[in-house]
C-alpha cells in the first residue's frame, strides 16, 4: 500500500477537475431565499447540524431548512452542483478541490480537531522522524486519520507513499493490531485515541496530536462550508445559516450528553447515547471566524510541504479564495450568543471513558458492523463510500489476513 498516499491525492482532486470551471466569479443575481438546504452524512461530530435544526435555531435566523442526507462517495459534489447548500466539514478533505477550482467556500469554525498517531506503550517510536519505514494502521485509506499522518510526515520529510506501509483495520481493532505488533503505530480519531490511552494500550507520537500539538491544537478540524454559486445569490440566507450552525456548536459545547442523546433519539445517526456522548465530549466547539480563516492559511501551507497540493500552489491566495466573511458573523457576534444550560446535559470524561470501555467488553457483535457504533468521520470515510453501505468484506480487511 505504499503507494496508496498517491493514489489517494489524484483521486481526492478528480471530482473537482470535472468542475474547475466553477472557480469563476458568479454572476447571480442575489434572491436571498429563505428556503436553505443543508447537508449532512450523519456523523457524530455534526451535532451542531441537527441542535441547530431540532432546537428551531435556523428558524429563529428566519429561515425555512430542509436536511439533505448525503453520502460520503458523493459530498462535495453533491455540494458544488447545489443538491445542498451548506453544511460543516473537514478542512483538509475540501482544500485540495478548492485548489483546482471547486467554487465552494468555508465561513466559520465548528470544533477543532480530534486526530492523532499513537504508538504502543513500550515502543522505541517517540518523534515524528522514528516513523519512516515504519507501518501505520488507520481505519481507511483517505479517511481523515489517513490524512492528517500524511500531512504532518510530509512536513518533517518523511514520504508517506514511500516511507510508510498503511494498513488497513476497523476503528475498533486498531488498539488490537497494536498490541498483537502488526503494526508500528495508529492514525486514529475521538473517542478511539482517548480510549486506547486510558486501557494502557497507546501513547501519542510526539508532535502528532490536533488536541495539543502546535499548529494544529490552533486549526479547526471542520468548518462550515457552502456553495458558492448559492452564497453569492443569497449572502443575507448564507449568513443566517452560518449563524445558526455556529449557535449549534455553541449549545453541543455546553451540553454534549443533551446533544448525543438528541442525535441518537432523532436517529441522525447508529450509535448509543452512551457512546455518543463520549465522542462528543471529546471534542471542543468553540465556534469562531478569525481562527477559522488563519487555519486554511496553516493547512494549505502544510499540505503543499506534504505534496497534497501542487508544489506551485499559492498557498495564501489559496485559503484567501476558500475563506469568505459574511455580514454579522463575526467573533463578536459569536461572544454575544447565549445558549441555555440543560439540566443534566453534561458529562463527567474520565466517568464516561471508563463507561465507553466496559461498553467495548460487553459488545460481542462482529467488529465490522460495530464500526458503525463510533460513528466517527473516520469511520465511514470516502474509502467506504457510502454510510448505508454494507459492511466491507473480510478479505479486504489486515485483520483479517
Amino acid at each position: 500500500m505504499k503507494m496508496a498516499s498517491t493514489k489517494f491525492i489524484v483521486a481526492l482532486g478528480f471530482c473537482a477537475l470535472l468542475l474547475s470551471g466553477c472557480s469563476k466569479k458568479s454572476t447571480a443575481t442575489v434572491v436571498n431565499s429563505k428556503h436553505v438546504k443543508i447537508g449532512f452524512i450523519g456523523l457524530t461530530c455534526e451535532a451542531p447540524i441537527y441542535t441547530a435544526y431540532e432546537k428551531g435555531f435556523f428558524k429563529d435566523e428566519g429561515l425555512e431548512p430542509e436536511l439533505v442526507k448525503c453520502s460520503w462517495a458523493n459530498y462535495k459534489d453533491n455540494l458544488a452542483l447545489g443538491s445542498y447548500d451548506i453544511t460543516h466539514h473537514l478542512v483538509m478533505y475540501f482544500l485540495k478541490p478548492i485548489e483546482q477550482g471547486l467554487d465552494v467556500r468555508f465561513l466559520g469554525g465548528v470544533h477543532t480537531g480530534c486526530l492523532r498517531v499513537q504508538t504502543g506503550v513500550n515502543s522505541p517510536i517517540h518523534k515524528i522522524q522514528d516513523l519512516k519505514g515504519k507501518s501505520i494502521g488507520v481505519p481507511g485509506m483517505g479517511t481523515p486519520p489517513f490524512v492528517f499522518a500524511n500531512r504532518v510526515l510530509g512536513t518533517h520529510g518523511i514520504d508517506a507513499g514511500k516511507d510508510i506501509t498503511w494498513k488497513v483495520y476497523p476503528a475498533g481493532e486498531l488498539g488490537l493490531a497494536l498490541r498483537k505488533g502488526e503494526v508500528d503505530a495508529v492514525a486514529d480519531a475521538e473517542p478511539i485515541g482517548t480510549l486506547l490511552i486510558a486501557q494502557g494500550i497507546a501513547r501519542n507520537v510526539e508532535g502528532m496530536d490536533e488536541a495539543t500539538d502546535e499548529p494544529y491544537a490552533s486549526e479547526y478540524c471542520c468548518e462550515i462550508i457552502g456553495n458558492g454559486k448559492w452564497i453569492d445569490a443569497n449572502p443575507d440566507s448564507a449568513a443566517r445559516a452560518t449563524r445558526a450552525i455556529l449557535r449549534g456548536a455553541k449549545w453541543v459545547q455546553e451540553n454534549p450528553k443533551a446533544a448525543a442523546q438528541l442525535a441518537v433519539d432523532k436517529k441522525y445517526l447508529a450509535s448509543t447515547v452512551e457512546l455518543n456522548t463520549v465522542a462528543i465530549s471529546r471534542l471542543k466547539y468553540i465556534p469562531t471566524v478569525s481562527d477559522a480563516e488563519q487555519t486554511l492559511y496553516t493547512a494549505a501551507k502544510e499540505m503543499r510541504e506534504a505534496k497534497m497540493l501542487s508544489p506551485t500552489t499559492d498557498t495564501d491566495a489559496l485559503a484567501k479564495r476558500a475563506f469568505m466573511h459574511l455580514p454579522g458573523v463575526t467573533d463578536e457576534w459569536i461572544k454575544s450568543v447565549k445558549v441555555e444550560t440543560v439540566p443534566g446535559g453534561q458529562v463527567d470524561p474520565n466517568e464516561d471513558i471508563r463507561l465507553y470501555a466496559d461498553l467495548l467488553q460487553k459488545n460481542t457483535e462482529d467488529s465490522c458492523c460495530r464500526r458503525k457504533m463510533f460513528d466517527q468521520p473516520d469511520q465511514e470515510a470516502p474509502n467506504l463510500a457510502d454510510p448505508d453501505a454494507p459492511c466491507p468484506d473480510k478479505s479486504m480487511m489486515a485483520s483479517q489476513k
